[in-house]
């Protein structure tokens, strides 16, 4: 199946501890190209995340935002630092001893002196948190493939029959070039007839001269390599897979051999076919831009 390098995929994952939310976006790029916005608790997971999504994305510039609400009481404990107070107590008793005053110290006062109690969080269960990430990560690349694939479909519609169109062109070309040879003799014979009047016509030299002219117009490699690339080219479209660069290059040539129609052509008819070929072309070559 042909894939659109556009597409947007969006899923929640909600439990009673939490809701992480994955959107994914993605534009045309070259190659890929990921952006993870995220809050700071699952920069962790980066690795892991980036590694999942090449698994779903070839190409293209893919933005991926992840929020999270965390619906428990705060994850917190209350920590009593014991060699720390007693540190204190000894150094409240030896200011007693040696400047001869009561030590008045009580547990309230203690308990405010720096580091004696601290609060810590608890530590997440990173393996647990993961798996709530994975899950909605998964799910969100599955709406962004499937989006991608919808519009890949219509891609592959409109592409194959630019391509359809493009071949009825050639056969136009190919019908009408010996034609072209025909009549190019036909004018010259009329020509050195009404030069010549009643003198003979030289069979041979106006053989040969059509035989020049024949050389200079013919496009009929040009036509054939065209036509191939057209074939290959609806080929790779209907095998599917992530063919965007292969059917640029294809296009590059196909555009190629239209130039070179176009300028090998003396006859209006197949100048104006050559001009359509290579505006069909250039319109495949901005299709193929959006596809993986």
């Amino acid at each position: 199946m042909i894939k659109s390098m556009t597409g947007f995929g969006r899923h929640e994952m909600v439990t009673d501890e939490c809701k992480i939310s994955v959107e994914i976006k993605a534009v045309n790029h070259r190659y890929l190209d990921l952006g993870i916005k995220m809050p700071k608790k699952f920069n962790y997971f980066e690795a892991s995340m980036r590694t999942l999504l090449k698994d779903h994305i070839q190409r293209g510039k893919v933005d991926i935002f992840v929020t999270y609400e965390d619906y428990t009481d705060a994850k917190v404990f209350l920590k009593y630092n014991r060699s720390l107070a007693q540190e204190y107590m000894d150094s409240f008793k030896k200011m007693s001893d040696d400047f001869g005053i009561d030590n008045d110290v009580k547990v309230s006062m203690l308990a405010r002196c720096p580091e004696v109690l601290t609060m810590e969080e608890v530590p997440e269960d990173e393996e647990h948190m993961w798996e709530l990430l994975k899950d909605a990560l998964l799910k969100a690349c599955e709406g962004f493939v499937e989006s991608r694939i919808r519009e890949g479909e219509n891609l592959k519609n409109d592409l194959i029959g630019k391509l359809d169109h493009m071949l009825e062109l050639v056969d136009f070309i190919e019908e009408r070039s010996p034609k072209v040879i025909a009549e190019y003799r036909q004018k010259l014979e009329d020509k050195v007839k009404e030069l010549l009047a009643s003198a003979s016509v030289d069979d041979s030299r106006i053989a040969t001269e059509v035989t020049i002219f024949a050389d200079k117009i013919c496009v009929d490699e040009e036509t054939v390599r065209l036509r191939s690339h057209i074939e290959g080219m609806k080929k790779e479209l209907l095998a599917g897979g992530s063919v965007g660069r292969k059917l640029d290059f294809i296009a590059q040539e196909m555009n190629r051999e239209a130039n070179t129609i176009l300028s090998k052509s003396t006859d209006l008819e197949i100048s104006d076919r050559a001009i359509l070929l290579k505006t069909e072309v250039e319109k495949v070559r901005e299709q193929i831009q959006n596809i993986e």
